[in-house]
């Protein structure tokens, strides 16, 4: 478990580069090193140096992450892991119980539902879901045993936004713990625990990771009884990334506002050059005036993300032969990188929903807007729809 004080007044991106990243005391290295090791040294049978005895229970690399995310969100416990599905694993196991619902919004990535659906509910768990963007729905789904509201927001991949603290209040009423993803967002974007949430997960292959290189996840916690937990389980399943992985994500965590600045500014160019567009139905961006949430979005928001979807006229086919005309743009699942990624999310990353309510249409496309040059991204697009 790491655990870190509230963050001192310093700004975001002087807290990604300092915090947990002190210099080699050895050789004055700027950065610290990777700690590939398995196993440490003991002094004597139960004396560790530092706190350290094996690698799947604490490692320094692991640690320098750690402290980062707990600054970044403003946590005082931060959790790395293997995957951002084994980051929420952590967190389902730290609160739920057989006959315990989970009330999730119904606009999530798929394997979050997956997650739910088919590994908790065979050991008793329920789940329901409800439109996280509409406070009176959410209000309405819970239930005398909820214990866990599950959001995420902007939502994947129709791209709703979700009133966090009117969530919180809700859900704290029903004596539930509200469970923020913020990985579409990240933490220079959005606060979730400012907010009122009490857990924030994320996937950090995505925006954090941001160069498709690895492949992580977090959970970050202000409450000391649930990192408590989360931290039992870190340890006690083992679900944990690899020193080289801890150390490239926290590179990666330095250049996290420039890289999401150009991203936003990104995909609101591509967003804005879409509207229009006769072989479009729909652009789902919360930067347009238009989306449903973008008051919302402006209020809650730092800015609002790199993640634009569409909805095609001409409905499935055209969705598919446009993914083969991308030239910028790549086939590809995953998200958050530094290059620009094309996705369709009803046979790929939600093929898991389809047939249940978190079906997502047959129309729809999710981009994921890269760090190329705005022209070029826009250019692309336009000569894909003129080739279909």
């Amino acid at each position: 478990m790491t655990e870190t004080h509230p963050a001192e007044p310093r700004g975001f991106s002087t807290r990604a580069i300092h915090d947990g990243q002190p210099f080699d005391p050895r050789t004055g290295a700027v950065i610290p090193p990777i700690f590939m090791t398995s196993t440490f040294v003991q002094d004597g049978v139960g004396g560790f140096r530092d706190g350290y005895e094996y690698s799947r229970g604490g490692n320094p690399s692991r640690d320098a992450l750690q402290l980062q995310l707990a600054s970044l969100e403003g946590g005082t416990h931060a959790f790395a892991f293997g995957s951002g599905l084994a980051a929420e694993d952590a967190v389902l196991r730290s609160v739920l119980e057989p006959g315990a619902h989970v009330l999730m919004g119904n606009d999530v990535y798929g394997g979050t539902h997956r997650l739910v659906k088919k590994v908790w509910e065979k050991w008793g768990v329920e789940i329901t879901t409800a439109d996280a963007s509409d406070l009176d729905a959410v209000k309405a789904s819970v239930r005398p045993n909820t214990r866990i509201l599950w959001v995420e927001t902007p939502s994947n991949p129709l791209m709703k936004v979700a009133d966090i603290a009117g969530l919180a209040e809700i859900g704290h009423a029903a004596g539930a713990i509200v469970v923020a993803d913020n990985t579409f967002a990240t933490p220079y974007l959005q606060q979730p625990l400012a907010l009122g949430a009490d857990v924030v997960v994320h996937s950090t292959t995505k925006y954090i990771g941001g160069h498709s290189d690895l492949v992580g996840g977090a959970v970050v916690t202000a409450d000391a009884s649930l990192a408590e937990g989360i931290g039992f389980h870190q340890f006690a399943v083992g679900a944990v990334n690899s020193p080289f992985d801890a150390w490239l994500t926290t590179r990666s965590l330095k250049t996290l506002s420039v890289r999401v600045e150009r991203h936003c500014a990104n995909a609101q160019a591509v967003a804005e050059s879409l509207v229009g567009h006769p072989a479009i139905a729909a652009v789902h961006y919360p930067g347009l005036p238009d989306h449903p949430q973008h008051e919302l979005a402006s209020r809650q928001m730092r800015g609002f993300g790199g993640m634009v979807s569409i909805q095609l006229t001409g409905g499935r086919a055209a969705a598919l032969r446009l993914v083969k005309q991308t030239r910028v743009f790549q086939l590809a699942e995953s998200l958050g990188g530094v290059e620009s990624l094309v996705c369709y999310p009803f046979e790929m990353t939600h093929a898991s929903v389809r047939g249940t309510e978190l079906e997502v249409p047959d129309d729809l496309l999710r981009l994921s807007v890269g760090l190329e040059d705005a022209g070029d991204l826009v250019a692309d697009l336009q000569q894909a729809f003129a080739a279909i």
